[in-house]
C-alpha cells in the first residue's frame, strides 16, 4: 500500500520521523488511551488492540502509539465523530483505506502522539494487523530486520512521514502477507 493522497487529503503535513529506543511506557500510554476512548464511544467499542511498533517489547519505533479499536457501527461511530474530535484527534475519514477511519493526535508543539485505525468488526484489515503484530512478537529476527528497514527509511524520509511510509510499504506489505499465512495457520 502506497500512502499517496487523493486530492480531499492534499492538505494533510507529513510529519517528521525520529526513531527511538522501545518506551516500556507505551503500554500503559495504550491503556490509557483505550480508557477514553471506552468512556466516549460506550457500547460501539468493541475492544482496542494496540497495533504498531510501540505494541512490540524492544522494537525501536516513532513514539506514536497505534491502536486499532474495533467497532459494532461505523454508521455510528460517524455520527460519534464529535466525541473523538472533543479528546483532540483530527480526523482523517478513510485516509486511503476503504472501511477506515482514521484519526490523529498531535501535541500543541506539532509532534504526532497517537493515531487510531477504527474498523467496523466484519473488516478484514483488522485481521492483517492483528497477525502482523502477532508474527512480530512471535519472530525476533524479523523484528531486527524491521528496526533496520525503520532506520534506512528515517534516513533517507526524516522529515517526511509519508515517504517514510512508502519508502517501507514493500517489506512490510511482503511480512504482512507472511503474517497472515503464519497468523492463520496457527489460531487456535
Amino acid at each position: 500500500m502506497k500512502y499517496k493522497l487523493s486530492p480531499a487529503g492534499q492538505s494533510v503535513v507529513p510529519h517528521a520521523v525520529v526513531i527511538v529506543p522501545y518506551d516500556p511506557g507505551w503500554p500503559l500510554r495504550a491503556r490509557e488511551i483505550t480508557a477514553q476512548l471506552t468512556g466516549v464511544l460506550k457500547e460501539n467499542l468493541l475492544v482496542v488492540e494496540h497495533i504498531g511498533s510501540t505494541a512490540i517489547p524492544g522494537l525501536a519505533a516513532k513514539p506514536v502509539i497505534d491502536l486499532l479499536p474495533i467497532i459494532k457501527d461505523l454508521p455510528q461511530l460517524d455520527i460519534q465523530r464529535p466525541l473523538i474530535e472533543n479528546l483532540g484527534y483530527e480526523w482523517r475519514g478513510e485516509f486511503g483505506i476503504t472501511g477506515r477511519r482514521f484519526c490523529a493526535l498531535t501535541s500543541p508543539v506539532g509532534q504526532r502522539l497517537v493515531h487510531l485505525h477504527f474498523f467496523q468488526k466484519e473488516s478484514d484489515h483488522i485481521l492483517r494487523h492483528l497477525a502482523f503484530r502477532d508474527y512480530l512478537l512471535a519472530h525476533t529476527l524479523v523484528v531486527k530486520e524491521y528496526e533496520q528497514e525503520k532506520k534506512r527509511a528515517a534516513a533517507l524520509h526524516p522529515d517526511d512521514s509519508l515517504a517514510y511510509n512508502d519508502e517501507k510499504a514493500d517489506w512490510v506489505q511482503y511480512h504482512e502477507k507472511e503474517a497472515v499465512k503464519w497468523y492463520t495457520a496457527n489460531r487456535i
